[in-house]
């Protein structure tokens, strides 16, 4: 009997830290922290609210003063449980809209406002920051130039022609204030976002580690049984000198022969028992590019998705990110047009391209120590049952093309919709 070496499984995961950078953790501290500022501003515009609404109408300030301590209260909750903070933050926001539109409706005395601040002025940083919590980009860019600029033309118009230099400077400010909030949650969020799909890609590694971990001891198991099977057989071929000997060692040499007939599938393409979606290595492959310091462009895919071995897919995803590596190297800089295509084949396979109008080269020319495309790229992709060519020539760019195509049985069994 021989034994295998055991196969090192491996490493788990490091622990995750205790506060990681997710974007859900920042949308959510985010919201707690716009929530937090929108009340203290709040409470601080009490007072001149009071003043002020004796020398308004009575409609007029219950309902602004109704929608937006509501909202704020909403969004106070919403922030603690987690649900409709952007339901809250954009009912607060439309509701300041309003509140300044129909604020010179809403004046009873307007010598009262002659160079005087409508309390709203106090609410308009917080409509700002609730428009960078709870809009998309542009629209939060938008809102953050209308409020401010609304909120001077209601000044100039209600406070007189000496306090258009106040609303200027107030608008301004709005502006510049709401700018920056908005640059850096875009920035956080940016962040988070790389942070989670780094995080995700991990998670795919790993699961793919395991299941080929799994799949190597399983191969290492069955050769040592096809090994232990085929020497048996030989000892007792070799000593069989009776007819029934001989026969037990014909029946053992049939048993061995099964054992290398079922073994065989599994130790050339190794699949059901770790295959993935052509969708998932090229969502790895896309993440890949965008790590690189050059831009690739990613060339959009055709309906349809189909499973293929681990094996092939880290094969492919290697090479890929060699060829990748090497026109970042080689081709030239930022003003080189990349190109990344990934997709699945009618037959079930894979195809991947990447391609650029860099300085090109000729291959003929690449000395044998230079292993990057032949071991890398060709050599690698080969192994996995696949195909790579490389098309160069100087001054005309470079195309790398990944071809893998899986058996007829297996076309069969891994069409993925």
């Amino acid at each position: 009997m021989v034994s295998a070496d055991p196969v090192a499984a491996p490493e788990l995961l490091p622990a995750a830290t205790a506060s990681p950078l997710t974007r859900a953790r920042v949308e959510r501290l985010a919201a707690r922290a716009v929530a937090g500022f929108s009340w203290v501003f709040a409470l601080q515009v009490i007072p001149v609210a009071m003043a002020q609404s004796s020398h308004l109408r009575p409609g007029y300030t219950t309902a602004v003063v109704v929608v937006l301590l509501v909202s704020l209260a909403w969004l106070a909750i919403a922030s603690i449980v987690g649900r409709t903070v952007r339901a809250a933050a954009i009912t607060l926001c439309i509701g300041y809209l309003l509140a300044l539109l129909f604020w010179e409706q809403g004046i009873a005395d307007a010598a009262y406002f002659d160079g005087v601040r409508p309390w709203l002025w106090y609410l308009l940083t917080v409509s700002t920051a609730c428009a960078a919590l709870a809009m998309p980009f542009l629209l939060a860019a938008v809102y953050t130039i209308l409020a401010p600029l609304l909120y001077g033309v209601v000044l100039a118009l209600t406070a007189g022609v000496g306090a258009i230099e106040t609303a200027v400077l107030d608008g301004l400010y709005a502006a510049l204030f709401a700018s920056i909030l908005l640059a850096i949650m875009t920035m956080l969020r940016q962040a988070a976002s790389q942070v989670d799909v780094r995080q995700s890609t991990a998670l795919e590694r790993y699961e793919i580690a395991v299941r080929a971990h799994a799949l190597e001891a399983e191969r290492v198991e069955v050769d040592a049984i096809v090994h232990d099977s085929v020497l048996t057989t030989l000892l007792s071929a070799a000593g069989a000198r009776t007819p029934d000997a001989m026969a037990i060692a014909a029946s053992m040499a049939q048993d061995a022969l099964g054992h290398l007939d079922t073994s065989a599938p599994l130790a050339r393409t190794g699949r059901a028992l770790d295959a993935i979606p052509c969708s998932r290595l090229r969502d790895r492959i896309i993440s890949a590019a965008r790590s690189f310091t050059v831009p690739f462009s990613i060339v959009p895919r055709r309906p349809g998705d189909v499973l293929i071995p681990v094996g092939a897919a880290e094969a492919l995803y290697s090479a890929t990110v060699q060829a990748m590596v090497n026109s970042a190297q080689h081709a030239g800089g930022v003003l080189v047009r990349r190109s990344l295509q990934v997709e699945a084949t009618d037959d079930g396979g894979v195809l991947i391209v990447v391609t650029d109008d860099g300085h090109g080269f000729r291959l003929e020319s690449i000395p044998p120590e230079r292993l990057g495309l032949e071991v890398s790229i060709k050599e690698r992709v080969a192994l996995a049952g696949g195909v790579a060519s490389v098309e160069s020539a100087p001054g005309e760019g470079t195309s790398v093309r990944l071809v893998w195509h899986p058996e007829p049985d297996e076309a069969a069994e891994g069409e993925h919709p």
